[in-house]
């Protein structure tokens, strides 16, 4: 196995692939010749992906699929292969957000989080490792967060499923070294996507409080999903374990690991007001 990861040629899953970094990552993909398995539950956005992709030189095939669905995740592996002969790459990148204090988050809203940003990975990866294992070599790549760095206050929800995603993988990766399927964990940091505008928020949330919160949000999403994509797929070519995606992200691991209890003393006081 050589040290690069060659893609031309490949087959890639990418979930969340309708837009933000899911899309970067689809381009990144298809610049590199490697046929892709589009999924999202956003059908147009998927389409508009394909279109940007434009080449007659690739398989390309888009599918609608909500990764909270377990029966759908079970059959889409059958899905796939009815369009392109195996999978080499499985992209998790498929997430929502939800904010708000532990206290004012439903336990509905935390378990409704979880469905998609943990159990998705985790039934995505099960439906897809036996053929990520056929292949001579395969890589998993499972997106977390900073926010599985870090834990910052208002985000208990989306921090506990990012941290998770990131003991699944690395504990995946343990299990599987060795094998001819890598895995990788990707921690972006302030990527200019819609997730803060389509982030839940619990109920109660005045129309100003909602817009306050995704106005700051925002204030920290700043680097194009084009650069996070490409970041991504080059860390898969150089067989990286871990991605930080983002001047950001390599901060705050920095900070946290510097100052893995008190961390948040400082990187409150560097966040913008």
């Amino acid at each position: 196995m050589s040290k690069t990861m060659q893609l031309e040629g490949r087959t890639a899953v990418v979930t969340g692939a309708a837009s933000g970094i899911g899309r970067g990552i689809a381009l990144a993909l298809a610049r590199r010749h490697c046929h892709l398995a589009l999924a999202d539950i956003n059908e147009t956005g998927l389409a508009e992906t394909a279109e940007l992709i434009a080449t007659t030189d690739l398989r390309v095939s888009c599918h609608r699929l909500d990764v909270a669905d377990a029966g759908a995740v079970a059959r889409f592996p059958d899905v796939v292969r009815a369009s392109h002969p195996g999978v080499d790459l499985l992209f998790n990148n498929a997430g929502v957000a939800l904010g708000g204090t532990f206290e004012q988050v439903s336990a509905e809203d935390f378990e409704w989080l979880f469905s998609i940003n943990f159990w998705g990975i985790v039934r995505m990866t099960r439906a897809f490792l036996p053929l990520l294992q056929a292949s001579d070599d395969a890589r998993l790549v499972n997106l977390s967060s900073v926010y599985g760095l870090m834990g910052p206050p208002g985000q208990t929800a989306y921090a506990a499923s990012k941290f998770a995603v990131r003991g699944f993988s690395e504990a995946l990766r343990h299990e599987l070294a060795g094998t001819s399927v890598g895995v990788t964990v990707v921690h972006p940091g302030g990527v200019a996507t819609a997730i803060a505008n389509n982030a839940r928020l619990p109920a109660g949330t005045s129309a100003e409080e909602a817009a306050q919160g995704r106005a700051a949000a925002n204030k920290l999403l700043k680097l194009s999903p084009e650069i996070a994509g490409e970041t991504i797929v080059q860390g898969v070519e150089r067989r990286q374990p871990r991605v930080l995606v983002g001047s950001d992200a390599k901060l705050i691991a920095m900070i946290v690991r510097l100052a893995p209890v008190s961390y948040w003393r400082l990187l409150a006081r560097l966040a913008p007001q």
